[in-house]
């Protein structure tokens, strides 16, 4: 208060000095009487009031904290706020200070706070530094705290998929059966197509459910190189394309037999040709005995085949002879669900509504498996139909005598292709080229060119008497494909030709979205080759349970 009566003596002998100067001094006197006053009032007013709220030098936990709430309020937020740099508590003194404070006195106060506050930093550093790996886990498990505390709260669980994960096997099979049987209406879905599928509705319902409640026990019995070597590359790479990523999978597989819906048997009928087939013997019981013996291996140790007699078991078969290798067991043969690439209805083995058609990829570079995917738009497609492959079995000789290269040229029809004719265009352009690709059958029903055709985007022409198409009961064939029967081959062209145009742009369009269901991918993703091979066993095996 000296100090502001000093200052204000100053001011009035100022203005007295003006006043001498002036000649009217009763005027001058009334102004200087009022100025002052003002002045001291003003300056015991900012004195007063700043003096009441600064914070006395009392500890927190003092009872006259209550007298303080809003500078705790504001002490908290930073409090709170200080985590978000570094982590580091950041030290903040609140002082006592003197009733004015002056620009100087403003910015040394500042000064010293931003010094505090490296200060805090610095030491933190040291701290962190010099604490070692006796508090590694401590920091590690901060770390995972905040940013758990950073992240959105974790997905709700629906009730029913809680309930769902409770109930024994075979009763999450029967709610899963009726839950798809009464599958609520979709009509758009933005990861489906609806035109392709039989029916959308269903189709979703189940690859759902298939997703909240599928688990699959793998049997880990079997040595090398019939079990657990997957063949990933030529016309057989399905089965091992399957075996790879099921085995390596985390969402489906349970390393608990108890809480299984269905068990895999982890073989290769490629690796057991390989590995057993005599030559020349044509004598394919050593590989249906091989795989008797392993069946009644696992049926004397595990108690689960013979539980179900094998009905929820399946295996993954794309070589030519996957159903004759299943022939020496009777109860794997009948029960079991086989995922074949020959599925051949008249050979009696294969049992549609059970048994799942499996797509034959031919894989050429394992590390690529999707390479040159696409092909031509329609208009840049000359070629009306193209085939070219080895003369096997009864089809293709037909398809050769008839279209043969010579006999049309609109239709490209070759044995191999010539070389002189590859140099030019290789086999994939012509695909790439063509409006429609003709998938003849060789020895057996399927062929690899289906695929083919749907990887370059070739309506695939399907000449194969008892064949039953890969995912028949989920995917609508005729909506991307043209199915032609061997005794129609003299009339290929006519049929081909009759197709309108517009007709034939929708079916090429519907090919280029069923296309990544038909995707080996290396990390499986939803709705492709993986994920439809497990959803059609799935779906089968639901189709045989009674509600």
């Amino acid at each position: 208060m000296k100090k502001v009566f000093q200052q204000t003596t100053t001011f009035i002998r100022f203005l007295e000095s003006l006043w001498r100067c002036s000649g009217n001094k009763s005027i001058w006197r009334r102004f200087f009487v009022l100025v002052a006053i003002l002045t001291v009032s003003a300056f015991a007013f900012q004195t007063l009031v700043h003096t009441y709220l600064v914070i006395p030098d009392r500890p927190f936990g003092s009872d006259h904290r209550n007298d303080y709430s809003f500078f705790q309020s504001s002490s908290s937020s930073l409090q709170s706020g200080e985590s978000l740099k570094g982590g580091t508590p950041q030290k903040v003194h609140l002082t006592r200070t003197n009733s004015f404070i002056s620009p100087d006195e403003s910015n040394k106060l500042m000064e010293s706070f931003s010094v505090e506050q490296e200060n805090t930093k610095l030491e933190a550093r040291v701290q962190k530094k010099t604490s070692g790996t006796a508090n590694k886990k401590d920091r590690n498990l901060a770390d995972v705290t905040k940013g758990a505390m950073s992240l959105s709260p974790q997905r709700h669980v629906p009730p029913k998929q809680k309930h769902i994960w409770l109930l024994p096997p075979n009763e999450a099979l029967v709610l899963a059966k009726r839950e798809i049987d009464h599958a609520p209406s979709v009509n758009e879905d933005p990861d489906l197509y609806a035109p392709i599928f039989r029916n959308i509705s269903v189709f979703k319902r189940s690859y759902e459910l298939m997703e909240m409640t599928l688990k699959v026990y793998i049997y880990r019995d079997g040595s090398r190189p019939i079990f657990h070597k997957p063949p990933l590359k030529g016309i057989y790479a399905s089965e091992g394309w399957f075996m790879k990523l099921m085995e390596e999978n985390k969402q489906f597989v349970t390393r608990d037999p108890e809480k299984a819906h269905l068990f895999y048997l982890p073989y290769s009928a490629r690796q057991m040709g390989l590995t057993l087939y005599v030559a020349g013997s044509h004598d394919l019981k050593p590989l249906s005995n091989f795989l008797r013996d392993y069946v009644n291996m696992i049926a004397a140790k595990y108690p689960f085949w013979n539980r179900t007699h094998g009905s929820d078991h399946f295996l993954v078969a794309c070589h030519d002879w996957g159903p004759y290798t299943v022939t020496g067991h009777n109860e794997l043969a009948k029960n079991a669900i086989k995922a074949l690439c020959n599925a051949d209805l008249s050979e009696r083995i294969f049992v549609e509504g059970r048994d799942v058609s499996l797509p034959e990829t031919t894989i050429r570079v394992p590390r690529k498996p999707l390479r040159n995917l696409g092909g031509n738009r329609a208009s840049l497609r000359p070629i009306l139909a193209f085939f070219a492959g080895s003369m096997h079995g009864r089809v293709r000789p037909t398809l050769l005598k008839y279209w043969g290269i010579g006999n049309d040229e609109d239709m490209k029809i070759y044995k191999r292709l010539p070389l002189r004719v590859s140099q030019k265009m290789s086999y994939i352009q012509h695909m790439k080229s063509s409006k429609y690709c003709v998938c003849p059958m060789g020895f057996e029903v399927n062929s690899p060119r289906i695929v083919e055709a749907i990887y370059y985007e070739c309506v695939p022409v399907i000449i194969a008497d008892n064949f039953v198409l890969p995912f028949n009961e989920v995917l609508e064939w005729s909506a991307f494909s043209v199915l032609v029967a061997e005794k129609d081959i003299p009339r290929l062209k006519e049929i081909l030709l009759s197709i309108p145009i517009r007709k034939y742009l929708t079916m090429q369009n519907n090919v280029k979205m069923v296309q990544k269901h038909f995707l080996w991918n290396p990390r499986p993703i939803k709705y492709d080759l993986f994920h439809m091979i497990l959803h059609s066993i799935w779906f089968n095996k639901l189709s045989q349970i009674q509600t």
